[in-house]
């Protein structure tokens, strides 16, 4: 996996090089594309919005790719894409009008017909996967990140990067120091709310 990975990232450092933007967003799509799309499938809990976000995503890639400056790897730089298309559209009020799909919190459409949580619904494993999703956009992506997409603390620091501040390595280990921060806050709320739940016991970790 780490090969086809470096491989991948030379591919696309090597059209680019070409000047041909054009076969490295094309490539680069091949080799990322679907992971990008299941981030954004999570964060937004919405098939359509994660579409639309991956449409802004395309067209933030396409443009800003020939002024890429290879600081980081090309699928850091990518989710950094990826998460600025997803809280674009996350904060609109389109997306607040969108009802929640079958695919974010389980039976969250019959929410109205049933006073039960989901995660008092369905099996051991979706009900914790209901519990991560009931967090807010911004923690279920540092979840995302950090455990599912398995980044560097400087890699998920440089996607999380939210200030007019130039990312130094200075001011990258501090954003990496706080989001390790609010990691462990998530991991402490996520434990709770499963021990309140009976699906955990005081020592185990929902993380």
């Amino acid at each position: 996996m780490a090969n086809d990975r470096e491989r991948l990232e030379q591919d696309i450092r090597e059209l680019c090089q070409r000047g041909d933007t054009a076969g490295a967003v094309e490539r680069a799509l091949q080799g990322y594309g679907m992971e990008i799309m299941r981030l954004m499938a999570s964060v937004l809990h919405s098939p359509e919005l994660a579409k639309d976000a991956f449409g802004i995503f395309c067209e933030s890639l396409l443009k800003g790719l020939p002024a890429f400056r290879w600081e980081s790897s090309f699928r850091t730089w990518a989710y950094r894409l990826a998460r600025n298309a997803c809280y674009q559209l996350a904060h609109s009020p389109a997306a607040r009008e969108t009802p929640v799909s079958s695919s974010g919190i389980p039976d969250a459409a019959l929410r109205q017909r049933s006073d039960t949580r989901p995660w008092q619904r369905t099996s051991v494993k979706e009900r914790f996967r209901a519990l991560r999703e009931s967090l807010d956009p911004e923690d279920r992506m540092l979840l995302l990140l950090r455990v599912d997409q398995k980044l560097a603390w400087t890699e998920v620091a440089r996607v999380m990067w939210d200030s007019d501040e130039p990312a130094t390595n200075a001011t990258l280990t501090r954003k990496a120091t706080a989001l390790r921060q609010q990691f462990q806050r998530i991991k402490t709320h996520l434990r709770q709310m499963a021990i309140e739940q009976g699906l955990l016991e005081q020592d185990q970790s929902p993380v």
